[in-house]
This record gives structure tokens, sequence and C-alpha cells, in this order.
């Protein structure tokens, strides 16, 4: 029996490219004899990251990496923030991927042309639609975000181009079940053309022109949100929400620096069940000095062990956090460190997914990007909020508010942005996170975690829509 092929192309960001090859991985799992996947790759040199992920991804059984060969990037004339160039950069790989994906579909045996099933474009790839409508091929968005935040960017759709968004704005949007404050809105809205608000509600327009939109996240953890789309949305395409779609394995497996990864595990070994909070802002989350100096104060104050992925002052961000070989220690209050050396372990990366699985942990300070919120549910692990780029105050929002799956440090802490969060408010928020975990919210955290398992087995919800969806894919061939 001929396989049938589906292609995907992301946005070269980790976490846009992370996820979208888990989803191709539960594609295949899903019918080992009927589908292979085609990720097409795009280049660029300023975020090596994603080269060493690809090269770690290439002998996963029924994948195959193509490598999209790199174009000029745009010229500076043309865009005013990161969303515009990555979505400008993306577009200038039409004809290059339209050559890709025609090759593809002429690959079968004795020149009998195999038309591709699908074609999996995210949240930013969305030129890529023409080139599948040229060719004929059913065109399909993977949303690695949140069901809320797609409701919340197809609304600003329906919203006049020169809507403000002031600090008295509360915001009534369909996919939320309370009005979203000012303080939970993404920069974008805030500061519309440093961060390209135009781009968003473009690429969001453009949503609706694909066969399907697959979600990542499951029928149990966002029911009000799901239900929006569906009942509010009459020209949505239909939504599938296959998730929680999570590498349960992370850059431990592909990171090469990775030399710390044993003692990390050591350490958490020694420690008691539930004792320790592990704090860590995602593989681009920086944070200023004086922050770092709160924090400390925060923590020594609330007293709790703690495991404390801190990535140096300025450091790139197109690069993982690496480990400290001399750690600063004017970052921190004087004798912090000897101090806390029986109770805290900090260091430039860890390996996230192995951690939150590790029994010691009982408390998670999050930056509330949608895959380490995915992550902390599936393990049962508490979070605390601490959004600072991206969609990641409205998730805070949603964790905390809407879903009462988190504690609130804060929703409108931003990257080197804004106020200070004071040491009394990361005190307070580790106490509610780690002694009030004891009550309601650990134990609603852990059943939301077997409701995650449970809607990717058979019958469950995620495995439904996945049914679904390879049905519809099946029928395209």
């Amino acid at each position: 029996m001929r396989r049938t092929e589906v292609a995907i192309i992301a946005t070269p960001f980790m976490g846009n490219l992370v996820p979208a090859v888990e989803f191709a991985s539960h594609l295949i799992n899903h019918h080992l004899n009927r589908i292979s996947v085609a990720i097409l790759t795009i280049s660029m040199p300023q975020m090596p990251l994603v080269e060493d992920y690809v090269r770690s991804r290439t002998s996963i059984e029924h994948i195959r990496f193509i490598q999209i060969p790199p174009v000029d990037p745009p010229p500076p004339d043309q865009y005013n923030s990161r969303v515009e160039f990555i979505s400008l950069y993306i577009q200038n790989h039409k004809p290059i991927v339209k050559q890709t994906l025609k090759t593809l579909s002429n690959a079968g045996s004795d020149l009998v042309p195999v038309p591709l099933a699908g074609l999996f474009v995210d949240m930013f790839c969305t030129s890529m639609i023409d080139v599948a409508n040229d060719l004929d091929i059913p065109c399909y968005l993977f949303f690695a975000s949140p069901a809320a935040y797609l409701g919340f960017v197809l609304h600003l759709t329906t919203l006049p181009a020169t809507e403000s968004f002031d600090s008295e704005t509360e915001l009534t949007v369909p996919s939320y079940a309370k009005p979203v404050p000012s303080n939970a809105l993404p920069t974008f809205c805030i500061k519309k053309d440093e961060f390209g608000y135009m781009t968003f509600v473009h690429h969001a327009l453009r949503y609706k022109e694909t066969k399907g939109i697959v979600v990542n996240t499951f029928q149990e953890l966002e029911p009000y949100a799901i239900e929006s789309l569906s009942s509010r949305y009459i020209d949505l395409p239909p939504i599938y929400p296959v998730g929680p779609i999570i590498d349960h394995v992370g850059p431990a497996k592909w990171y090469s620096n990775r030399s710390r990864n044993k003692r990390i595990v050591e350490w958490l070994d020694r420690q008691p069940e539930l004792s320790v909070v592990f704090l860590c802002f995602g593989s681009m989350g920086s944070i200023t000095p004086d922050q770092v100096r709160e924090i400390a104060t925060g923590l020594e104050r609330a007293g709790y062990r703690f495991l404390w992925a801190l990535r140096e002052p300025e450091k790139s961000k197109l690069k993982l956090p690496s480990d400290y070989e001399h750690l600063d220690e004017s970052l921190f209050p004087d004798g912090f460190i000897d101090r806390t050396a029986e109770i805290g372990l900090i260091c430039g990366w860890v390996p996230q997914v192995s951690v939150l699985a590790h029994k010691a942990i009982g408390g998670f300070v999050s930056h509330c990007g949608w895959n380490s919120i995915l992550e902390s549910i599936s393990y049962g692990v508490p979070t605390a909020t601490w959004p600072l780029y991206a969609e990641q105050q409205l998730n805070a929002f949603e964790m905390a508010r809407e879903l009462g799956l988190s504690v609130e440090i804060r929703l409108d802490s931003r990257d080197k942005g804004g106020d200070l969060v004071l040491a009394e408010e990361v005190e307070r928020g580790l106490r509610e996170l780690m002694d009030g975990g004891d009550g309601g919210l650990r134990k609603k955290v852990k059943e939301m975690s077997e409701k995650s398992k449970k809607a990717l087995v058979e019958n469950g919800s995620s495995f439904r829509a996945l049914e679904d969806l390879i049905n519809i894919l099946l029928s395209n061939k």
C-alpha cells in the first residue's frame, strides 16, 4: 500500500518548529502504515539552534526534512518589527517552496504523480497558502498556541484598524469567558507600529482560507474557547484540537552543551518530594540584573528549595542559555549564593521536561509559553505566571483567571519593560504556589494532567479529532 504524504512548513523558531515536528509524529503514529511527512525547513543564519535541532531529528522514521535554500532577507525599509521581518522572509521563499512541492508531488514510482494530501502551515507562514492553491494542494493551519488565543487574533480582524487599546481597556473576546484586561493584552496591541499589529491581523484573516485548523490543545482544557470558535465564526474551517502535542525529551537529547544535565538530576534526586520550586523563563526569556536581585531576595525570604534556570543578562536570545563556567555573584544580593548553597541550584540551562517530570518539583514559575504550559499540565505541576513576550500575557490570564490552573505573580510583566516585580510579590507568589498547592490548585492540576493523557488515547477527544483529520487527508489523495 502506497503511503499518503503530507508536507509541513513552520516558522524557523524553536517554539514553532518543535511542536510542528511533534505533530508530524502524531500523524505517523496514528496510522503507522498510511502517512509519511515531509517537513520543509527554512534556514536563518541568526538561528543556529534550529539547524542543531533539525540535524538531531533526521532519523525519525517516515519523516524527512527538506532544507529550503535561503533567500536574501528583506531590506530594512520594508519592515518595522520582528514579525514583519519573519513574515516577509518566509514569503520570499514562495518560488522555491512551490518548486519543492511540485517535485514532491511528482515523486511517485513509474512516473505516476502522487499528489500531496495536504500542506500544513503555521501561524506566520500564511503566504504559503498561495502556493498550495496554485498547486491544488489542500492547505491546513497548524496553530501551536491555545484555542483562546486563536479566538483573540480572529477577533482582532473584526475591529477597526484604528482601534485603541488604552490602559482602561477591557476587551470582550468571544473565546474568553471573562473580559480581557488591558494588562493582559500582547505587546503588539499596545505598541502597534513597533510590534507589527497589522501583520498579526493579516495572518489571522488568512486562517479562514484553509481547509481546517489544527490546534495544540484539548477539549477538556479549553472547552469554552473551542466551543466559541465553532459557534461564533460561521466562515471558519473545522477545528481539530489534537493536543497536548509535547516534546517529552526536549533539548536534553540534542543540545550539545548539556554537561550539567546529570548534575541537575542528581541534585533533584537528593531533594524531598514536591519540595523544589523551579524557575525558568524559556529559551528566549531574559531579565535585567535589577530583576535578578528582586527574585533572589524573594526566593531567600520564602525559604523554599529552588532550581533557577537563569540566562546571563544581555546574552543573545538566539541561542539556548548555556551553562555557567563562573557564576557572577555580583548579580545577586551580597552573600546570597553562600546562604542558599544548601537549598538552591542556579544554572544557565536545564532539561525542562526532565525537570518537570521529577518528583521533587512542587511548583513552576513560568513565562507562560504555551509549550511550557502544556508540559506543566502533562506532568501535573502547578505554575505561577510570569509572562514576558508574544502572547504569554494572554496565556497567563487564561491559566490564572479563566481556568484556575495557575497562581498569579504578574499578568503584565514584560521582557525588559514595565515595572520590576518586587521581592514582596515574588515571595507572595512562591508561598501561594508551594503552600497553597497542597490544596485545591495541586489537585486541580493533577486532574487536568489525567485528562490530558486520556485525551490522546483511543476514544479520547484528541484521538478522535486526529482520526477525523487523518480520514480527511486520506480522502484527499
